[in-house]
């Protein structure tokens, strides 16, 4: 039977801290990451919160990745920003962005801004999520590794490559989120398969030959299956558009792994787009949006996007967390060399 170590929230968020800082990050770009880790494991995202911070924690103790970096922001208008992350951790650097972006778009309307340099921003959620929450409709891409191939090839071509949506509600709330990878499921899921030995589900990856499987291994060899189809390669096209075209990044051949402790900076990018809703909606978006979510709410069964995520924070502030122990000590370790 796994052994399992059960934590609190505050527990959770000091071990994430504490970890980050061990490694050889500064505490001033540790803290909105650690928050971020926090509440993608708070929401029930399992694999993508503890599970990635061994490798975050890896990679800037070997230099892969530069913990002490400081991002830097290049105002291009009144409305358009173009951050540096200088190979550090993609979170410092939209947090220092994220300072200019929100007054801007609240002044103008909307705004916008480019990452570059940059490394895995791990739930886009979490960043579009804290622009509803300033009042702010927003938009969030970011690209990754080679992970699924052309419709028709076999050879992986951008990432799995995510895109974000997050609506602003009464009195700091989202309404709702968006948040949803150009694959069927996340690659962390047909990893974690590999690493237990599990079958995965037809339709998730096709191996080196472009046949389905049902093998991880095979899997991770070959593709992840796009989310329907051509319609996922053609939502991937577009945030690696986005994310190596216009923000001036890595496209994702070019880049270092995400996982493998190989020595080269990922490189990736991020951008945002946010939009102040009621200056274009002539005052009607609340409106509007309540009674969106009414029409849909109101239906036997039915729930918007991010209500489970919402539930299982919840649930998890009052229950705590629960972390396979190995995974723990492996985390904990880090935090014993944080003086």
């Amino acid at each position: 039977m796994t052994k399992t170590v059960k934590l609190t929230a505050d527990q959770a968020s000091d071990l994430i801290f504490d970890a980050l800082v061990g490694a050889g990050t500064v505490a001033r770009n540790a803290r909105y990451f650690a928050d971020a880790i926090l509440d993608t494991e708070l929401s029930g995202l399992e694999g993508h919160g503890f599970y990635w911070l061994q490798y975050y924690c890896e990679h800037v103790q070997s230099g892969k990745v530069d913990g002490k970096a400081t991002p830097v922001v290049k105002r291009l208008t009144n409305v358009s920003f173009r951050v540096d992350a200088k190979n550090g951790f993609a979170h410092p650097a939209i947090e220092k962005g994220f300072a200019h972006l929100v007054p801007a778009a609240l002044e103008n309307g909307i705004a916008a801004m480019a990452v570059h340099n940059s490394y895995n921003a791990a739930t886009l959620g979490y960043h579009t999520g804290y622009l509803a929450q300033q009042g702010l409709v927003a938009f969030g891409f970011t690209n990754s590794s080679p992970a699924i191939a052309p419709v028709g090839g076999t050879k992986p071509v951008i990432g799995t490559n995510p895109m974000s949506f997050a609506v602003p509600g009464k009195k700091g709330r989202i309404a709702f989120l968006i948040d949803q990878s150009s694959s069927q499921v996340a690659w962390t899921a047909v990893k974690r398969a590999a690493e237990e030995n599990q079958v995965i589900p037809l339709g998730w990856a096709i191996d080196r030959s472009g046949q389905p499987t049902t093998d991880p291994e095979e899997g991770l060899k070959g593709s992840m299956a796009p989310a329907g189809g051509y319609k996922g390669f053609g939502q991937g096209l577009i945030v690696e558009t986005m994310c190596a075209a216009l923000a001036g990044a890595n496209r994702g051949q070019e880049m270092g792994s995400m996982m493998a402790n190989d020595g080269l900076p990922v490189g990736n990018g991020q951008f945002f787009i946010a939009l102040e809703p009621k200056m274009f909606s002539g005052g009607l978006f609340e409106k509007q949006i309540e009674r969106l979510i009414a029409s849909i709410t109101s239906q036997p069964g039915a729930r918007m996007p991010n209500s489970r995520r919402q539930a299982n924070i919840k649930k998890n502030l009052k229950g705590g967390l629960t972390i396979d122990k190995a995974l723990y000590d492996k985390i904990k370790a880090y935090t014993e060399r944080h003086v």
